[in-house]
Formats: C-alpha cells, sequence, structure tokens
C-alpha cells in the first residue's frame, strides 16, 4: 500500500514532533534543576489580592524588555474561578503595550502558587506554557507584595500605588534576599 505525505499530514506530523520535543525538553529542563526551597507567603486571599498593581521594581525579563516603564498588572476574577492578568506598560516610542493572559491557583484556595499562561488557549494543554507565579511575600494590608518562581531567575516587587517608601521597599529588599534572591539584579520601574 503506497501511502502519499500530504502537506496537511506533513504539518500535523511537523507540529506534533515540535510539541514532543518540547515537552522533552521542558521535562529534562525540570530534571536538571528541581524545584527549590523558596519559601511563599501561607496562604492568599485571591480575592483580596485582585485588582491594579504597579510594578516598583523587577529582575530584567525577555518579555518586558520593550517595557520602558509605567508598568501595572490588572487582575480581574473570571467566572470559571481563574484570574485575567492584564500586564499593561509604556513603551519608548509612547505607545502602550497590553498582555493579556489567565492565572489559575495550584493547590487549595488559599493557595499561594497560581501558574499564569499568555500564550493562546489552544496551547494550554502545553505544561511549559504555564509559568509558575508564587506570591512569596505580602503584607498584611496587601498593599505590598513580591512574586517570583522556583527558579529565582524571575522577581516582581508590586504595589497598590505607584510608589513605594524607601524604609517599606528596603525591609521588603532585605528579605527577599534572605530568601536567596540576587536582589542586586533588581531594577525599579518609573511610575507616572
Amino acid at each position: 500500500m503506497n501511502k502519499r505525505l500530504t502537506p496537511t499530514l506533513i504539518k500535523g506530523t511537523l507540529l506534533a514532533s515540535v510539541v514532543l520535543l518540547g515537552m522533552k525538553a521542558w521535562a529534562a529542563s525540570n530534571e536538571a534543576n528541581p524545584r527549590s526551597d523558596l519559601a511563599t507567603i501561607p496562604s492568599l486571599d485571591l480575592p483580596r489580592y485582585l485588582g491594579e498593581w504597579y510594578e516598583i521594581a523587577k529582575f530584567p525579563n525577555r518579555f518586558q524588555r520593550k517595557c520602558a516603564g509605567f508598568t501595572k498588572a490588572t487582575y480581574t476574577a473570571l467566572p470559571d474561578g481563574r484570574v485575567q492578568v492584564e500586564n499593561r506598560c509604556r513603551l519608548a516610542d509612547g505607545g502602550t503595550d497590553v498582555a493579556i493572559g489567565v492565572a489559575r491557583q495550584v493547590g487549595a484556595a488559599n493557595s499561594p502558587r497560581l501558574k499564569v499562561r499568555f500564550a493562546p488557549a489552544l496551547l494550554s494543554f502545553i505544561p511549559m506554557v504555564w509559568g509558575d507565579y508564587w506570591v512569596i511575600d505580602l503584607d498584611r494590608n496587601y498593599g505590598l507584595a513580591a512574586v517570583s518562581e522556583p527558579g529565582r531567575e524571575y522577581l516582581w516587587i508590586l504595589s497598590r500605588t505607584p510608589t513605594v517608601s524607601k524604609p517599606a521597599y528596603d525591609a521588603l529588599v532585605a528579605r527577599l534576599s534572605g530568601q536567596g534572591l540576587d536582589v542586586r539584579k533588581l531594577v525599579r520601574t518609573p511610575q507616572e
């Protein structure tokens, strides 16, 4: 029996191969870099955490390299229990960049560990499109927070207001340093 390779079959085979290779690479990286001992806050009241947060500082990263500042995130509850994530920043040319994603809590309803995805929903079954979003520090007023992930590659300091007092910022940075984060990499974010 002679099977012809149609363009659709070839594309499907290539896509499946790329997905499998990506999943193998993701699994290998997780084996090479086991989960760390990064501590989260004990519990998160997600409805209280929702709303607008200003980025005060961050570790530089590839997906925000176009942002010149005035960065904020808005978290909104979705009917299915997940959270819509809207990240917005100003570009150097004065334009605005907006990224819309979705987040879900991992574990119990008060878990401070979330997974966030900015990739299309069609790809949501692929584990590597979901990134860790761990709330590792949060004041009792839900006004100042720090978010990272087990590898400590990413870090964001967020506030309900565009500015934070120096004593509050310095105390948070000291706690983050105590968690093994290289706070020398922090870059302050210009806000209006």
